[in-house]
């Protein structure tokens, strides 16, 4: 009876715990309930406030945008001056969008073929000038300034130039190759020489004792190297290494990529060599090695093609633009067989088993430049005969010599080792991607290169090739997105300090009206870069110098398959980096922007909205709900070039979705 009546009691028991636990849940659901429906109301009174006011702000958003129009007007006066100042003072460079102008400059230079390399290198300074002037007015100049038809000229005037001045280099590399024999080493025997400036490094080496024993040579001015096979060093060959702190090979829009662009061939090709020394069924393995003159053809057609390329993919890099709104440190010494795996790569279509290994040019970018490598067959050299000095002319450029790879003394393959060193002027953050162009194809590769060797220290890498090729070091354009964080804050009337932190490196850009200057670039507590800080420069040639230096911070219109997006913004008002407390965070959704409630340190993504927040159809409004009126005021009197230039740079950078 005892152990019944207890039984009863803890059933009784478990029947209220039960009945609270079911209250208790009701009454949470309820309050659930009611705050969700205080929710809803509260939700739909900021959209019908949000709603009523969404026209007059973008009525007001409207009217701001008139500074754009401001210094879209100033822009155009100001290229209209600086074309009458050009033409006052004859000072017999050519107006590049004039095309008498520019042909007959081409015309002249084309004709004039006994220019030597330090003449060439003194009408480069002019020509990258003129190609630096076009692309600025292509990727700056709104559409309604020029047609479509000058916008094609434009970049055809750039592939012309691109072709007449690498058709220079190849004259007088044959004049200078003509009497390689006035120039021998004392030592040796042999001709060598390196000439260099700001935007080339020109190395010519001729064998003219043939002596297997001097095979590699350093070019002791340059830092360049090379060991030829023994084949070669018993032959009649010149060894040449040009490297083009600029990319003329790539096509247009490799060239151009990352670069915004502003909202609403005629050349001499270098000899065939007669008689390659190729068994049938070579020729096709070979031909784009041992004839400079068919792969220099492919490569001027091809980049006619490219100029139609750029104008496509401009036009989809700001589709992409539109979608999105809407919607270890490096090694001392790397040593590897092969670098293929490490590259981002495409299969050519077609499918094959092992097909060639193309690299993905969306996601790897030539930096430092480029290097022409070549074996040049050796002209007759002059002969003294008496009182006589003879020489046999020929009819004919400046050849490839026909090599073929042949087998080494171990069995292998024979190579061509090749040190570059890279230029002082260009960061490489982590080790560089080798790899060599086709021009048949449009496309750099990494195959054909193996035993790559990278000296952090030195700055230098050594690797091998089975054949002569252009080749160029491949870095990651995403490398140092997403941003770590970004500021963006006043130094005084129209000043303000824009720094970036990136992956591997923080980027202080000051900017004054329509200029920037790059403050500092640090990595690891060090600053770089000395050669480009402290000049005041536009914005477009500022992303060109930082881009050219390894300093990639602009995102492309297909960069976010590469890399994850985020936004935050908050107030600034003086100089000096905002506290912790201070920043907010916002999601634009391309029709709307919110505050939202969570931090940087929370833990899980939320929409619930900020106390007090409302909906806004801009993110300035909603910045303008929550400033301060000195803040906003500070806004209202910038002056118009100011905010253009602060527009290109958050336009180029694009820090809102990539911090």
């Amino acid at each position: 009876m005892k152990s019944n009546g207890k039984s009863r009691k803890s059933k009784k028991g478990e029947e209220k715990l039960k009945e609270e636990a079911l209250l208790q849940a009701e009454q949470e659901e309820a309050e659930r309930l009611e705050k969700e429906r205080l929710r809803q109301e509260h939700l739909k009174k900021l959209e019908a406030k949000y709603q009523g006011e969404r026209e007059s702000e973008l009525a007001e958003l409207n009217s701001l945008e008139q500074k754009f129009l401001s210094a879209q007007q100033w822009k155009m006066d100001y290229r209209e001056q600086a074309k009458w100042e050009h033409y006052l003072s004859c000072d017999g460079t050519p107006d590049p969008t004039v095309p008498q102008e520019i042909n007959t400059f081409m015309s002249l230079w084309h004709d004039n073929q006994d220019e030597d390399v330090q003449l060439v290198m003194e009408k480069e300074e002019v020509v990258l000038k003129l190609i630096e002037k076009l692309e600025s007015l292509l990727l700056e100049t709104s559409p309604d300034e020029i047609t479509e038809k000058q916008r094609d000229q434009y970049q055809e005037f750039i592939l012309q130039l691109q072709d007449l001045l690498h058709k220079k280099y190849n004259e007088a590399t044959q004049n200078l190759l003509k009497t390689a024999s006035m120039y021998e080493d004392a030592e040796t025997g042999n001709m060598h020489t390196a000439i260099k400036d700001k935007n080339s490094t020109f190395c010519i080496w001729a064998n003219l004792k043939k002596k297997a024993r001097f095979k590699s040579h350093v070019f002791q001015e340059a830092g360049h190297g090379f060991d030829l096979p023994k084949s070669l060093a018993l032959s009649s060959v010149a060894v040449r290494v040009l490297h083009t702190r600029y990319d003329h090979v790539s096509p247009l829009w490799v060239q151009c990529q990352g670069l915004p662009r502003q909202e609403a061939s005629h050349s001499e090709e270098l000899e065939q060599p007669k008689d390659t020394g190729q068994e049938p069924g070579e020729e096709e393995r070979d031909g784009e090695d041992s004839s400079m003159a068919a792969a220099e053809e492919t490569f001027s057609n091809g980049r006619k093609e490219s100029a139609a390329s750029l104008k496509e993919n401009i036009s989809n890099t700001d589709d992409a633009k539109e979608t999105e709104e809407e919607t270890e440190k490096n090694s001392d010494i790397l040593d590897v067989t092969s670098q293929g795996e490490e590259a981002p790569l495409q299969e050519e279509p077609g499918g094959r088993e092992e097909a060639p290994r193309v690299v993905d040019v969306q996601q790897l970018v030539p930096v430092g430049g480029v290097y022409h490598i070549a074996a040049l067959q050796l002209p007759p050299q002059a002969q003294d005969v008496g009182d006589w000095s003879m020489v046999e002319l020929l009819d004919v450029g400046l050849e490839l010599y026909p090599y073929s790879p042949g087998e080494a003394e171990d069995g292998t393959q024979e190579t061509v080792q090749i040190t570059l060193k890279l230029p002082d002027n260009v960061i490489y953050f982590k080790v560089p991607v080798v790899a060599r162009w086709e021009p048949a194809g449009q496309q750099w590769r990494t195959d054909g290169i193996s035993n790559i060797t990278y000296e952090a220290e030195e700055k230098s890498i050594s690797f091998r090739m089975g054949a002569f090729y252009t080749v160029a070091l491949l870095q990651d354009a995403h490398l140092n997105l997403p941003y770590q964080a970004w500021e963006l804050h006043p130094t005084g009337v129209d000043e303000g300090l824009f720094t970036v932190t990136a992956v591997f490196a923080t980027i202080q850009i000051q900017i004054k009206d329509n200029q920037c200057m790059l403050s500092s670039v640090v990595v690891e507590e060090e600053k770089v870069l000395s050669h480009i800080t402290g000049k005041w420069m536009s914005p477009f040639a500022l992303r060109e110098a930082l881009k050219g230096a390894g300093v990639n911070i602009f995102p492309a219109g297909y960069s976010p398959e590469y890399v994850p997006v985020h936004r935050k913004v908050s107030e600034h008002l003086t100089a000096g980096s905002a506290k912790d407390k201070d920043w907010s965070l916002y999601m634009f959704s391309g029709e709307r922007v919110q505050n939202l409630k969570l931090t940087e340190t929370s833990e899980a993504f939320s929409e619930e909205l900020e106390e007090e927040s409302e909906f806004h159809s801009t993110l300035y409004h909603m910045l303008k709900d929550s400033a301060s009126s000195k803040a906003m005021g500070k806004v209202e009197r910038a002056g118009f070039l100011f905010i253009d230039s602060v527009y290109q740079l958050l336009l180029a950078t694009r820090i809102l979705a990539y911090s």
